[in-house]
């Protein structure tokens, strides 16, 4: 499956259902992977997940508004959250699977790798390399 410019250069003849037909067929790690290079920075979430509150919010306050996919809203997002589970060597444990941070179509890792990098200052240059900072 064809992502990015290609994609919407063909996506203009696709018939609807064929779309949903193609969708379909995407695997959650794809799903993934395509959701994470969309924007400068992903975050996958539970909307009822504190630490993934918090994570929201510390972007936020830093002036970064990332693309945020809460999990428990998507009707796939039980896969979503397997897969991201495997991602981050969660073992299979969705509920340790969220959030999960994606900065430049990267994998920075779930709530802990997050607050490592903001305490050791590494952070800010992810984000200005992605260019979801400018100053």
């Amino acid at each position: 499956m064809q992502y990015g410019a290609a994609a919407a250069e063909q996506a203009w003849y696709m018939p609807a259902a064929a779309m949903v037909v193609a969708a379909a067929a995407e695997t959650a790690a794809e799903r993934v992977e395509r959701l994470a290079s969309e924007s400068a920075v992903v975050v996958f979430s539970v909307s009822s997940c504190c630490m993934c509150h918090a994570v929201k919010r510390l972007f936020c306050g830093m002036g970064v508004h990332p693309a945020v996919h809460e999990l428990d809203l998507d009707p796939r997002g039980r896969d979503l959250e397997r897969a991201l589970a495997r991602l981050v060597g969660a073992g299979g444990a969705a509920a340790a699977a969220v959030p999960v941070v994606f900065i430049g179509g990267k994998l920075v890792g779930a709530m802990d790798r997050v607050m490592a990098a903001h305490i050791n200052g590494s952070l800010v240059p992810l984000l200005k390399e992605a260019g979801a900072l400018w100053l």
